[in-house]
């Protein structure tokens, strides 16, 4: 069973809800860590769900400023992360470890 540490996404957020990552075949995964960036000068919400189940549903995100979420949600393979945002001045960096 390999174990391989992996930047899941990291881009600028959509206005519409969009395909961030999903899990390979015959794999699982486990999301560890969720960087939220606005650099707008304006409040954003943002959107994220796991395998179509809400995380953070229209949460706010200051004008420049960042939300360090550090978690532990398994996915199985086929899984997804889809999110969105008001701005795309926002930015998302999501991290974890698929297992195959």
């Amino acid at each position: 069973m390999a174990t391989v540490s992996k930047q899941f996404f990291r881009g600028s957020a959509s206005l519409a809800e969009t395909t961030l990552y999903s899990v390979p075949s015959s794999t699982s995964a486990i999301v560890t860590n969720i960087i939220i960036t606005n650099t707008s000068g304006d409040l954003a919400t943002v959107t994220i769900e796991l395998n179509g189940v809400p995380i953070i549903l229209d949460g706010e995100i200051q004008a420049n400023d960042a939300i360090v979420w550090d978690i532990k949600q398994v996915l199985s393979e086929l899984d997804t992360i889809t999110a969105s945002s008001s701005s795309t001045d926002v930015n998302f960096h999501i991290s974890g470890v698929e297992i195959s």
